[in-house]
C-alpha cells in the first residue's frame, strides 16, 4: 500500500467514524424527545451500523493484526 493510499484511507476512517458520532448524537436526541418516527429512526440505526461495517473494514486495512 503507498503512503498516498494510506493516507486516503485514514482520512475515511477520520470521516465515517464523525458521521457515526454525529449519528449516535442524532438517534439519542430523536429517541429522548420522545416524538421520533420509528421508520426514520430505524433507517438511522440501521447507516449507523453500516458505518461501524466500514469502520471496522478500514481499522482492518490500516492496523492489520500481528501475530506474534
Amino acid at each position: 500500500m503507498t503512503q498516498e493510499q494510506e493516507t486516503q484511507l485514514g482520512i475515511e476512517l477520520a470521516t465515517k467514524r464523525q458521521e457515526h458520532a454525529d449519528l449516535d448524537a442524532a438517534i439519542h436526541t430523536l429517541v429522548q424527545s420522545k416524538m421520533a418516527d420509528r421508520m426514520l429512526l430505524q433507517r438511522l440505526k440501521k447507516r449507523k451500523l453500516s458505518l461501524k461495517d466500514r469502520i471496522v473494514q478500514l481499522e482492518n486495512i490500516l492496523l492489520p493484526d500481528i501475530i506474534a
